[in-house]
């Protein structure tokens, strides 16, 4: 009887946090679904622009009842499209790769090696973070033209190589890292390059694929700086391209079209690399310091 009675009493608090637990996570579950519908929305309606035949874009229902891919091809032959995903690709492929190297070598420089001036220096470089990037365009772009870079690739990308919040990051990470593994390499006779090649690159590799995402889809997406360095329709980049394409013709199929085609590298690059972000949030959670 004592048994059966208490049951009940000890269940009861249970069961009331098993179904606030329950409640909550139904609340959340139901706002990111609200989230991923209306962050959605935009490229529904995108696409349904770009394959919509050009006599249903004024009609008022917003689900095409035919489907066309003609904007698709206008796009590649009426545009320069193909020309501005390969700039864009360029500009954003070869500043990651530079810019990922030129970071880790100095992160591991300013995380383990001992030099006057180490910290004085490090935070000099991460003060530019304060820096409105704005306040250096005009410099940058008379640096540039007086090199003769302007429409060249190197001047586009040279000057975003040098990411200091890429080496704070990058830093961080490698601080973490267990000073027992540089000893024994040095021990082993390994030279620093030996040692940077083979233990600080493949222990970086989560730290390395999230920044690699981050650095691309803003190159990808810059387009201030293209603007202003590549300013021939030969060197243009997707964003710059897009821009001028709709200022000069006003066919919205032809211009969703060409954004859609922009628009699958770097939801690819996103897709593929996307599960080294988390992996690189708990690496640095168990091992920052």
């Amino acid at each position: 009887m004592l048994g059966s009675a208490s049951a009940p009493v000890l269940g009861t608090p249970r069961r009331r946090r098993a179904l606030r637990r329950y409640r909550n996570a139904t609340i959340a579950h139901a706002l990111l679904i609200v989230m991923v519908v209306l962050t959605l929305i935009p490229f529904a309606w995108m696409l349904d622009l770009a394959i919509s035949p050009p006599g249903a874009l004024a009609l008022p229902d917003p689900i095409p009842h035919s489907i066309t891919l003609s904007y698709f091809s206008q796009a590649m032959q009426a545009t320069g499209v193909a020309r501005w995903v390969l700039n864009s690709a360029i500009y954003s492929v070869v500043s990651v790769a530079a810019s990922l190297l030129l970071c880790s070598m100095a992160a591991y420089a300013f995380a383990k090696k001992r030099f006057p001036g180490n910290h004085v220096i490090f935070w000099s470089f991460v003060s530019m973070l304060m820096v409105p990037w704005q306040l250096t365009i005009v410099p940058l772009y008379l640096l540039i033209a007086n090199l003769n870079g302007i429409d060249t690739y190197w001047g586009l990308i040279l000057p975003t190589v040098a990411s200091s919040q890429a080496v704070f990051l990058m830093r961080q990470f490698i601080l973490g890292l267990p000073d027992e593994l540089f000893e024994a390499a040095k021990l082993d006779g390994a030279s620093e390059l030996v040692v940077f090649r083979r233990i600080v690159l493949p222990l970086c590799v989560p730290i390395m694929a999230t920044l690699g995402i981050f650095i691309f889809l803003f190159h990808w997406n810059d387009f201030f700086w293209p603007l202003l360095a590549a300013q021939s329709e030969n060197m243009q980049t997707l964003t710059v391209g897009l821009a001028t394409f709709q200022a000069r013709s006003p066919n919205v199929g032809e211009l969703m079209a060409s954004t859609i085609i922009g628009f699958i590298p770097s939801l690819v690059v996103f897709m593929l690399l996307q599960r080294y972000i988390v992996r690189s949030i708990a690496l640095s959670g168990l091992t920052g310091r």
